[in-house]
Order: structure tokens, then sequence, then C-alpha cells
């Protein structure tokens, strides 16, 4: 796996433009790979510009919303009024809209499907009846390429004149390209793309037919990142009709054994390799399918895995095992497992799934959805997520919280979801308070707190003295809040423009 900053190509304009890469004025001379039979300006009657506006909801105050701001991406049209772009694109998108290369036609669009784990969006016309694709010509899906094969990547200029710049693929890996943690196979290509045609993402052709998808471009060293053709093949085929399953997974955390003294203790022979299962993830395929915590899995479905994970893919070469159980796989589909258990060999068979983020603890991603939260007296609770997690920075979330995600079997018979105070306003009701954050709720007058609807419906039960009491796991640290001046402080802070003091699944 690599695991390096690319910055995405929306960002390409305020770079200094690469020797050559001039804006003329007239269309881009044709590559090699676009003379054999396929013209460079034929592309334009292939791709759309895609219009996004996105406003994402506060992390911090999650009764209001960030502020709204504007993508602008380079779409290929892979079906019948059917247009391919990132998840990245539609992400907690408000307005999404088609433009013509050339600028002069428009129509609202509609996600027909995404997948925000393999950062993939199927787009449509609003308007079925709409006549925007006239004379439009869905792109073909490409062969698969490998590694020294040359990509396109497709461009169009602000004055509608296309751009293609080449570039052979370095290298394939199983990389994340979107959401720490989900990774896909992906192209890396060598190539000096132009900053006068910015976009968000870009095709990436081979023959004239749809390769990838450009996600990421770093300009120091000319690299960009392309999500492989076997991903975009399986989401169109599997997006188009409506009914999108999705990538499945294995629901496992791993752990390499390259350690000899781990090996050792392992009972695993000094020269051979395999991957030590550190989690099995509750509810998963590894789990319905006998896989225990501990095993050790030497191969999938007959391919070798080496102690760091990899193994040889007829096609690509060396890869990492999540190629397998993800991108190469289908949900419902089987995989075999040869483990080692305890000294013994085994043969594990597991059926993939996709697993079902609404109900995980801590949710890989909330977009187009409402955080839920509540707000009593001036104390702020909310429901624990990965994003929230990720905007304390790298590994600096507080340990308490990082231990849900580090240690998650020691939650999920208390509940659904972890409940947290994130902050504390000064008001009446807080005065001493104001310090407290980042504490995981237990109890509410008495309450076990499994979810958010658990903690609003405890605090409609004040003991006979009107007193709410909250435990947290700190310690069993436990704090006092009075009804009646909380129920003042919430009816002012109503007045004052908070726009609702609690917002849960079932009261969205």
């Amino acid at each position: 796996m690599r695991y390096h900053l690319l910055l995405p190509l929306l960002f390409l304009a305020s770079f200094e433009k690469e020797a050559g890469a001039a804006n003329t004025g007239e269309p881009a001379a044709v590559t090699e790979p676009a003379k054999k039979g396929w013209d460079v300006n034929e592309g334009l009657r292939s791709v759309v510009r895609i219009n996004s506006t996105r406003q994402a909801w506060s992390l911090g105050q999650p009764w209001e919303k960030e502020n709204p701001e504007s993508r602008r991406s380079l779409g290929a049209i892979a079906g019948p009024g059917q247009v391919l772009t990132t998840a990245e694109m539609v992400a907690d998108s408000t307005y999404l809209e088609f433009e013509s290369p050339d600028g002069k036609h428009l129509a609202p669009a509609k996600v027909i499907a995404v997948d925000y784990e393999a950062n993939l969006a199927l787009l449509g016309p609003q308007d079925p009846a709409d006549k925007f694709f006239e004379g439009t010509k869905p792109l073909e899906l490409a062969e698969r390429p490998g590694p020294g094969d040359t990509l396109d990547i497709f461009q169009v200029e602000e004055n509608g004149n296309p751009l293609m710049t080449s570039g052979p693929i370095q290298t394939v890996d199983v990389i994340s390209s979107f959401l720490p943690g989900q990774y896909f196979l992906t192209y890396e290509i060598k190539a000096s793309l132009q900053s006068a045609a910015s976009s968000f993402t870009l095709p990436a052709l081979r023959g004239g037919k749809l390769a990838g998808l450009l996600t990421s471009y770093d300009s120091k060293d000319q690299l960009s990142d392309v999500i492989a053709t076997d991903i975009i093949s399986r989401f169109i085929k599997e997006a188009s009709d409506g009914t999108y399953n999705g990538f499945p997974s294995l629901g496992i955390s791993i752990a390499r054994t390259e350690d000899a003294s781990f090996r050792a203790w392992l009972k695993l022979p000094e020269d051979g390799g395999g991957l030590y299962v550190a989690n099995v993830r509750k509810g998963g395929s590894a789990e319905k399918a006998g896989l225990q915590k501990g095993d050790v899995i030497l191969a999938m479905d007959g391919h070798e895995l080496d102690r760091l994970g990899y193994y040889i893919d007829e096609h690509y070469g060396r890869l990492f095992w999540g190629h397998l159980a993800r991108g190469a796989r289908s949900s419902g589909d089987s995989i075999k497992l040869s483990i080692v258990r305890a000294g013994q060999p085994l043969e594990v068979t597991a059926t993939l799934e996709r697993r079902d983020e609404s109900k995980e603890l801590l949710p890989s991603y909330t977009y187009g959805k409402a955080p839920s939260y509540l707000v009593k007296g001036g104390l702020i609770f909310q429901e624990l997520t990965r994003p929230i997690l990720n905007s304390f920075g790298e590994d600096r979330a507080p340990l308490r919280l990082l231990d849900v995600s580090e240690n998650p079997e020691k939650y999920e018979a208390r509940g659904s979801r972890v409940i947290f105070l994130s902050g504390v306003l000064p008001t009446p009701a807080t005065v001493g308070y104001e310090p407290l954050r980042n504490l995981i709720v237990k109890k509410v007058n008495g309450v076990a707190i499994k979810d958010m609807a658990t903690l609003v419906e405890a605090f409609k039960k004040p003991d006979e003295k009107g007193l709410h009491s909250i435990e947290f796991d700190e310690e069993n640290f436990s704090v006092y809040l009075d009804e009646k001046v909380a129920t003042t402080v919430d009816e002012q802070l109503l007045q004052r423009g908070l726009t609702r003091l609690s917002l849960t699944p079932a009261n969205p």
C-alpha cells in the first residue's frame, strides 16, 4: 500500500504551468494513442462538465452547516443519460448540474448510485425527458491495461477545446483515494497535466475507451492516481439498473507476520507467509464464516499471501490482499480462505457481504445525513463517528474516544452508538462545567445510553428534586443538571437562533 498525500485536481489552477502547457486557444495536438482510430475532438461528445454545490454539516456545531462551496469536474458519459464521476464530487451536495463542454447547455442532475468507499458515483438528468444528451456518445469500457501501458487523460479548457495528456502506468496498487481505510485498485500514472483545464476529476482513456477516473494529481512529481478499470467496470455494471449493492468486505483487520519471534509464537514456518487476524468485525462476512481472532490466513482462493499481505495477480503482478476480497468480488460471492489455527491448517469459505454503514458502531461517513445531537441546558451531546475522530488530526483524538475505534467490542454490548459530551456552552445551567468535553456518556438518570434516542428519552425523567444525573465512563464521573434552569436556557437558545435542540434518526 502507498501512503502519500496527493492534491485534488481542483487546485491545479494555483500551480505554475509546466513547460509547454500554455493555453494558446488552439486544439491540442493529438497524442500518439489517439491517432490510432480515435479523434481527440470526438471525445467532446463523450464527456460533460459537472457543477456541484455542497454544504457539509458542522462537526462542532451539529445544528448548523458549514459555508457552501462549489466544485467542478469532467465526467464520462458511461451509458445513455448516465455520467460517471467520483463520490467526492457529490458528497453533501445540495445541487448538481450537467454542463456541455462548450458551456451552451445546462441540465439539473441527480444521483443514480453512489459508493463513497470506492469513490464512485453515477449521475443522470433530473428530468428523463431532458434533451441534454442528444448527440452524445457513451464511452465503451476499455480492456484492462497493465503496468507500462499508456493511458490518455482527457481535459477540456474553458473555451471548450479538448486537451489530451498521455502517460504510462508506473505502478498498480491498492490504495485509499477518498475515505481513510477504504482501499481499492488504483493506477499511478506519470504525466504532466495542464493547469489551463483544471478540474476536480478527469476521465482516463485507452484507445478512446474509458479506462478509469483520475482522482488526484501531484504536480511536483507529475503523478496521478486513477481508479482502475476493474473497479469502474464492476461499479457501472451493478449501478446501471438502479439496484446497486456495493463492493463487499471481509470484515477483518490484520497484522503482518514478518517478525521472527511472532512467527515462532504462531507456529509458522520461517520461510512462509501469512497474515495474522487481529480483529473480526461483529456480524461481518468473516465472523459468519467462522474466522477467529488469532487465525493466520495463508491464501485466498489459492493465491498465497506473503508476510506483508501481498499476492501475485496474474494480470497486474504484486497486489495487496484487499483487492481479492473487495474489488475482485461482488456482494454474494464466496471466497475460500486457507488458514492456520493453533498450528493446524483449516479451510474456511466466506460469503462476502456489503457492510451496512448505518449499523456500524462507529460510522465511517455520514454524507447526506444530518448529525444526531442533543443540546440540554448548554451541554452538547453527539454520536461519535469516524469523521469526528479524524477532525482531531491523525491519532490526536482523546484516548477515551480512540478506545472506541481500537476496542469496539467493549462498546457494542452497550448499544448501537457511542454518545459523548462534545462541548459545553457557558449558561446559567452549566456553571463550572465549561471545561468538560469529549466524555463518553454511560447513564442518564439511571438509564443506560444506547444511542441518541435513548439519551433524549432519559432526559424526560429527572428525579424528584428536578435534577438530571449524567454519568460518564471516565472514572464513573457524574454531573448534575437542574431541569428547571436547563429548560429556561433551552428556550433562550432557541430565541437566539439555535434552529432546534435535538435531532435523532427517528426525529429528522
